[in-house]
């Protein structure tokens, strides 16, 4: 019985479920994708699904316009949703519970649901559907993702250093440029990874708010997998390790200038 107790009773063992999932749904798959990125039909190693992206014009523009579709919408989300959070962050106002629940309430549907609704407004209020309505609904979808990490940021902020601020004669304008903004980093940072990574990886919202006029970079493997039969899986696992890199490199280099940024700071 103390044997049972000392092994259940160790952090140890209670990592090993999480452990475990890791290797099989994250590590696994991504061992897979790099597999198939660099190997033929028959398995043998090649570099030519990179090369045949690579001298598509196409692929290179649709991976390109998707990037620059992810910026307008990160860049749309932090500019609403630096506001929305500030206001919920303080404490003089009676609304951030009000403000939490009307952001809340669209993530308890799904996103495809969400989705068509918002097809149907457009159809609705006679908008055609199209670049706008698929900014817009990116926007709508992402938002919240942009919102909480900047309010949980926010909310954490030592009031002693505004205070102090504004106590050595800083005016409000210059607290919340020398000192909230710098500090809210963080939360900006990580709202920027939580709505760039899925908005530049994303089919269906794409197909159903343009009606599949617009293909973005997440189109193309979706297709490679479901429609190009099994000689296409090595080209969407190409496709999805290009993304990935990108990703990747976007995350690092983001890190990298929050921790200059903080080391300037201080």
């Amino acid at each position: 019985m103390s044997k049972l107790l000392s092994i259940f009773g160790s952090r140890r063992t209670w990592a090993w479920p999480y452990v475990l999932f890791m290797l099989c749904f994250v590590i696994l798959p991504l061992i897979l994708i790099a597999f198939y990125a660099f190997t033929d039909a028959a398995g043998a190693f090649t570099i030519q699904n990179f090369v045949s992206f690579f001298s598509k014009s196409e692929a290179v523009n649709t991976f390109i316009y998707s990037i620059a579709i992810a910026l307008i919408t990160t860049i749309i989300c932090i500019l609403i949703g630096y506001p929305a959070a500030y206001i919920m962050a303080m404490q003089s106002f009676r609304t951030p519970q009000v403000m939490a629940i009307l952001f809340i309430l669209p993530m308890w549907i799904n996103f495809l649901l969400r989705t068509i609704a918002t097809v149907e407004l457009f159809h609705m209020f006679g908008l055609p559907l199209g670049e706008g309505a698929l900014i817009f609904g990116l926007v709508y979808d992402f938002l919240p993702f942009m919102i909480y990490p900047i309010y949980n940021t926010l909310q954490k902020l030592d009031t002693n250093l505004i205070e102090a601020a504004q106590d050595l004669g800083a005016s409000q304008r210059k607290v919340f440029t020398k000192i909230i903004i710098p500090l809210s980093m963080p939360g900006v940072y990580s709202g920027i990874i939580m709505v760039f990574m899925p908005t530049v990886s994303t089919f269906a919202i794409s197909e159903l708010l343009t009606h599949n006029k617009i293909t973005l970079f997440g189109s193309l493997i979706q297709r490679s997998f479901s429609e190009g039969g099994i000689t296409m899986w090595n080209y969407g696992a190409a496709l999805s390790l290009i993304l990935l890199v990108i990703i990747g490199l976007t995350s690092f280099l983001g890190q990298n200038d929050h921790e200059n940024h903080e080391g300037g700071l201080v």
